[in-house]
């Protein structure tokens, strides 16, 4: 069974950065294309960044990410990674690591929420 645990999360001051971490078990995550998506309280979900199996194709959907957020992914360790830099009060939300498997692209797979495995969240909380 696929399970996919994401830490890293809890509180950190404006300005501040952290790394959320998202290990998958049950499956291969080479497989896999991968991503992050967050949701703020009273929000919809929304698509961060998404990356293909080979780290060569990236898609990111937040225009105010400005490049202060960074998805990556180690195969080896079966493990995805958020590194989120500068962060503000607005980042405040629920942070939820996917998969896709090669039915979905990297575009579908964060445009449209294609996704065949979501981790349970987990929350970030931005606050002096």
């Amino acid at each position: 069974q696929a399970q996919f645990v994401e830490s890293g999360g809890g509180l950190v001051q404006p300005g501040g950065s952290l790394r959320l971490s998202c290990e998958a078990s049950g499956v291969n995550l080479r497989d896999y294309s991968v991503g992050w998506f967050r949701q703020v309280p009273g929000k919809e979900r929304e698509a961060i960044s998404c990356i293909s199996q080979n780290s060569e194709d990236i898609q990111t959907y937040r225009d105010s990410v400005d490049g202060r957020f960074t998805v990556s992914r180690d195969n080896a360790k079966n493990t995805m990674y958020l590194q989120i830099n500068s962060v503000k009060p607005e980042d405040t939300a629920v942070y939820h690591c996917a998969a896709a498997g090669p039915r979905a692209t990297v575009k579908a797979m964060c445009q449209y929420s294609v996704v065949d495995y979501w981790g349970q969240g987990i929350r970030v909380t931005v606050s002096s």
